[in-house]
């Protein structure tokens, strides 16, 4: 997937915003694809790309939270965290099918299917430049602002 165009799609977001990715042509975007709000992991990844935030714009990158959650989840996600970035919901998995992140996952025993935590750095021409999957959380939001620095 690294280094394809990536199609442009529109989805809802936090904020009454919609957010169209060719409308960020010409900046860099960090699309973090995660499983759930309100959940342990998810709350320390959405923490983790917070606090370096300031460090992403001084990049000239934009940062937005993808699950399949409704927008008043992601409200009141984002209002609890504090979250200084959007959170785009895909509750039709369009963006989920587009990147290819919907996995069969164990859950306590049980296979449901689900996201698989994935973050995607898409260049300021509207391709892909890095790929992230199977995210483990510690420390991954600094290893994708050293990428975007580093482009």
């Amino acid at each position: 997937m690294e280094n394809q165009p990536v199609p442009d799609f529109a989805l809802p977001g936090t904020g009454n915003a919609e957010f169209r990715l060719g409308d960020h042509l010409g900046k860099c975007v960090v699309l973090y694809f995660y499983p759930k709000d309100n959940t342990p992991g998810c709350t320390a990844e959405g923490l983790d790309f917070a606090a370096s935030y300031p460090a992403f714009q001084a990049a000239g990158c934009e940062v937005f939270g993808i699950s399949r959650d409704s927008l008043k989840s992601h409200e009141g996600f984002k209002a609890k965290l504090g979250l200084p970035f959007e959170l785009l919901s895909d509750a039709d998995e369009q963006a989920c099918e587009l990147f290819g992140v919907i996995k069969m996952k164990n859950m306590y025993g049980k296979k449901v299917r689900g996201i698989e935590r994935s973050t995607f750095v898409i260049d300021r021409t509207g391709r892909v430049a890095k790929a992230w999957r199977g995210v483990k959380v510690p420390n991954h939001a600094q290893e994708v602002l050293a990428f975007v620095q580093s482009i």
